[in-house]
């Protein structure tokens, strides 16, 4: 391992034409979920409780009324991700003034469409990347990939410390809803989750911006049910567990203090967290967790309020958050970290 490690050069988010307020959502979600039992009524407060105000789709909100088919919804992922992803991918370019013949690998990341070539090799030429740009696609880590695909662009990123990396995240989370499904992970799912796209670039260790310092990775056995997808004849349905802030409370902080061990880094010098707001109670386990304030993690919480979980990319949005904010000082010790399906937890490690 090299003394000085790659660094983030820009970071850049997109977001569809379509702006839902809550309480817009809560209409079309009766449309989608209405029972005569009337136990809707009884569950609609949690459109309140996950402390989101607005989300961004990239379908209208009267699509949602209707029923759709998994190829249908997949169409409209496979066109509105490579556009959301282009959009992202051109402004990380044009903040670090660099070149798209200059991207040596493109790593992808999503989990909420399908498609074989993946969009990558799509992107390539929609970006006039060169026709010899490395494809790493990622799929299938959820919520977690945001923070997982900056730690695998930046292994490569060390390995050729000449090279430009691109890393692009995007997720439609909206094209998931299933209409008709009566159940409260799928409700949950309905009151918190959206779309959006980030992108990252990433430099050798001689360029300048906030240096990666390295990633821990953990999958702990028998937590497979706890998130990530059945797929049924109307597309990708949603498995959630409300044990995810159990998860965090009993084993966030050991599992971060042993990633500060094996990095060689100390837990107490850590200044800022970047971290994936999952949901309001998740963000409430970090802070208590952590010994922060409740409330503390205000990035984390903003763009939650703002934007919705948007699963993988929503890390993305945080940190670009946190570089634009300039809170913090020259060699800050901060972390990014996400938790998702398998279970598991990513860590990437950087310095101001």
């Amino acid at each position: 391992m090299s003394q000085e490690g790659p660094k983030i050069l820009s970071v850049a988010t997109a977001l569809p034409p379509h702006r839902i307020g809550q309480e817009e959502a809560k209409r079309f979600a009766r449309g989608m979920f209405s029972r005569a039992d009337g136990d809707f009524e009884r569950l609609l407060p949690i459109f309140d409780n996950v402390h989101v105000d607005t989300r961004y789709f990239c379908v209208p909100v009267e699509w949602f009324e209707e029923d759709h088919t998994f190829p249908e919804k997949n169409s409209l992922y496979v066109e509105h991700a490579l556009e959301l992803s282009e959009k992202a991918a051109r402004r990380a370019l044009d903040r670090a003034g660099v070149n798209p013949g200059e991207v040596g690998a493109i790593f992808f990341v999503s989990t909420t469409g399908i498609s074989t070539p993946s969009l990558d090799s799509k992107l390539i030429f929609r970006l006039g990347l060169s026709e010899h740009t490395r494809r790493v696609p990622i799929w299938g880590l959820g919520c977690s990939a945001g923070a997982a695909g900056l730690a695998r662009a930046s292994e490569y990123a060390r390995l050729y410390p000449d090279e430009t990396i691109l890393l692009i995240g995007v997720e439609l989370s909206g094209l998931t809803f299933q209409r008709g499904d009566r159940s409260k992970s799928n409700l949950i799912s309905t009151s918190l989750f959206a779309d959006g796209a980030a992108a990252v670039l990433i430099g050798g260790p001689r360029a300048r911006g906030p240096e990666i310092l390295g990633s821990f990775s953990t999958t702990w056995p028998d937590t497979e049910d706890v998130m990530g997808w059945d797929l049924i004849e109307t597309g990708l349905k949603v498995q959630l567990s409300k044990s995810v802030p159990v998860i965090v409370q009993e084993r966030f902080r050991p599992n971060l203090e042993e990633a500060c061990d094996f990095m060689g880094l100390d837990f107490e010098e850590i200044e800022h967290f970047v971290l994936h707001p999952g949901g309001a109670k998740v963000l409430d386990a970090f802070e208590d967790v952590l010994g922060l304030e409740p409330g503390g993690l205000t990035l984390s919480r903003d763009v939650l309020r703002e934007c919705g979980n948007m699963s993988s990319v929503t890390v993305l949005f945080i940190l670009e958050r946190f570089l634009e904010g300039e809170d913090f000082a020259p060699g800050d010790l901060g972390v990014l970290s996400a938790m998702g399906p398998g279970f598991s937890a990513e860590h990437v490690f950087f310095r101001c």
